[in-house]
């Protein structure tokens, strides 16, 4: 993949004071490159989403964004417990966030929903007791 520019991020398990340092540095990265605005608002909130998803129930884990001419894709992958029905977890509202997580303002329910929803495609792969990886493109 020419002319792509890949940037890899490390997110730490259960760091909620860091959640959303990574997509603060893409958001960055996306204007300076003249992204346009209503490209990077939605790329901002699918990788906040999913950077807080990561912090709260994945241990933690990798983001790789590979930003081209013609998309941005986005792949988290964590080596978290793995998504036991990832139907159930596409539907808003729906968490297994702990009440403690619940207390410092996260686990709403709504992180994959809007992730899907401010992407163009969203894939996930998961194997339980061994991790998640979700790959999310939004087309320029």
């Amino acid at each position: 993949m020419e002319d792509a520019i890949v940037l890899k991020y490390q997110v730490i398990d259960g760091e909620f004071q860091r959640a959303g340092e990574v997509s603060s540095d893409v958001k960055h990265k996306l204007k300076q490159l003249g992204v346009p605005a209503d490209i990077v608002r939605k790329v901002a909130i699918a990788m906040y989403e999913g950077e807080v998803n990561m912090v709260i129930h994945a241990n933690g884990g990798e983001i790789t964004v590979e930003i081209t001419p013609e998309q941005i894709r986005m792949i988290l992958a964590d080596v978290g417990p793995g998504i036991p029905d990832v139907e159930k977890a596409m539907q808003a509202g729906y968490s297994t966030a702990s009440d403690a997580t619940r207390n410092l303002g996260f686990g709403a329910g709504m992180g994959l929903p809007n992730m899907k929803k401010n992407t163009d495609s969203m894939d996930i792969e998961t194997k339980l007791g061994e991790g998640t990886t979700i790959t999310m493109v939004v087309r320029l």
